[in-house]
């Protein structure tokens, strides 16, 4: 019995990292980080405040599938970029995964918008390694649409907000480990960069990383 529960969540935790929507290539989550900032913003209503993206200090964006049968396993990668005193920088790679029990069926795939607010939170991002939500930075599910537009005060370190399903909202992702993903960064710079460099604008942007430069600019 037990070899047959650890070869189950072996499945799952390989399902979700080999599921397309995963992005494990950088250029895929950069381009795939455009898409999901569009679609937050497709309907006012129940977007992101435009009060919170203006005052904030950087985003990660990220695409996580859970998957599995009994156990279940997730994983997801996506981008995190800060704003500087030049405007948006390149994008640095991040990731996250886990498992945990659960009756889950199939796989679910969501989109999540990471604000930071403070600089401490981005500094927690250059730093590389582990940055563990709730803990290294205090989170709270962002206000929502043009209802919260006006004095937006941040309680947070970090607003968290997610699309699912077309269902949108702000989410607690309290416990949430997001990783850097050195390995991801070197292969799309084509060399060793920290992230500490490419959040302080240091480090140039490809093009599809000035596309997502350019939807950012917009706040």
């Amino acid at each position: 019995m037990k070899r047959i529960i650890c070869l189950a969540l072996l499945l799952a935790i390989t399902a979700v990292f080999h599921l397309p929507a995963a992005y494990a290539d950088m250029r895929d989550d950069v381009n795939q980080a455009i898409s999901i900032m569009q679609r937050f913003q497709e309907i006012p209503e129940r977007s992101i405040p435009r009060a919170v993206m203006k005052d904030a200090k950087g985003l990660a964006i990220l695409t996580v599938v859970k998957a599995g049968f009994i156990f279940s396993g997730r994983g997801g990668s996506g981008v995190v970029v800060a704003r500087t005193k030049k405007g948006w920088s390149s994008p640095s790679a991040i990731g996250t995964g886990g498992a945990g029990f659960g009756l889950q069926i199939g796989a679910e795939v969501s989109e999540f918008v990471i604000v930071l607010n403070t600089n401490e939170a981005v500094r927690a991002f250059s730093q590389g390694g582990n940055v563990q939500l709730g803990g290294d930075l205090s989170v709270a599910a962002g206000p929502v649409g043009r209802t919260a537009e006006a004095g937006v005060t941040p309680m947070a370190a970090v607003y968290t907000y997610s699309r699912s399903q077309g269902i949108f909202a702000g989410v607690s992702l309290e416990g949430t480990v997001v990783a850097t993903r050195d390995e991801a960064n070197a292969k799309y710079y084509h060399k060793a960069v920290s992230p500490r460099d490419i959040l302080s604008g240091q480090v140039k942007a490809p093009p599809e990383a000035k596309a997502l430069q350019g939807v950012l600019n917009r706040y």
